[in-house]
């Protein structure tokens, strides 16, 4: 797969590189009515006795929030469709801002935390890397997001999101961006998605004509990588082996 990394927030996304191009520079704005402000659309309505209902809140950028689709296409819908269906009792909270960085992201936890947090997905970096952010600023931003959400609720789960940079960054530091995620999956004895764009990046049927960000067919893909690491998390919390 060609090297490189998409991302995005809120109510965006970043899809892919294509072959033989550069990546294609946007302009990283919020669009729309904040994606955060309401759980996934099609989230089913609190469930009466059984297990507890657990909240996955989605925190990213414009990957989460479905740039240039409708909110129902973007991955954090695709979960709440997929939580329904293996009958789990949780809903999926959109926290994708577009353009969100990983410091944007730090500003918003707290606000975020006033609702319970049983799993946070954490999907942000991306565009702290096309920015050229240094990664130490980076994984300290995304360490203390994890920490205010612990620190709240104990017991809470965290997905590490992965993400890749383009070649065009320079090999030093891809390598050294694409180790935050597994390392503070690793401090964090928390679960990894090695790369969110596996399966779509560097793929043009599965981009936007931008080039950047994935259609729903892509978004598709995205949840799934999602949702083979969230739904074993869920499980659990359930009581199913």
């Amino acid at each position: 797969m060609a090297g490189f990394c998409t991302m995005n927030s809120g109510t965006q996304n970043w899809g892919g590189v294509h072959p033989g191009k550069g990546w294609a520079v946007l302009a990283l704005v919020a669009l729309g009515f904040p994606a955060w402000l309401r759980g996934a659309p099609g989230a089913a309505p609190e469930a009466g006795g059984g297990a507890e209902r657990q909240t996955v809140v989605v925190l990213g950028d414009s990957l989460a929030a479905g740039f240039g689709l409708e909110l129902s296409e973007a991955f954090p819908a695709l979960l709440q469709g997929q939580v329904a269906k293996a009958g789990l009792n949780a809903t999926v909270v959109n926290a994708g801002v577009s353009g969100d960085t990983s410091a944007g992201g730090l500003r918003r936890i707290d606000w975020l935390l006033k609702r319970a947090v049983h799993v946070l997905v954490l999907e942000l970096g991306g565009n702290d890397g096309l920015r050229g952010i240094p990664v130490p600023v980076t994984r300290t931003n995304l360490q203390a997001i994890i920490e205010r959400t612990k620190q709240k609720y104990p017991e809470a789960k965290v997905v590490i999101v992965g993400m890749q940079m383009p070649t065009n960054m320079g090999p030093e530091y891809n390598a050294s961006f694409a180790r935050i995620f597994p390392e503070l999956a690793r401090v964090n004895g928390a679960a990894l998605v090695p790369f969110l764009l596996e399966g779509v990046a560097g793929r043009p049927e599965l981009n936007q004509p931008d080039l950047i960000h994935p259609t729903a067919e892509g978004q598709q893909i995205l949840a799934e990588n999602v949702w083979k690491v969230l739904r074993p998390l869920l499980e659990k919390d359930h009581g199913r082996p």
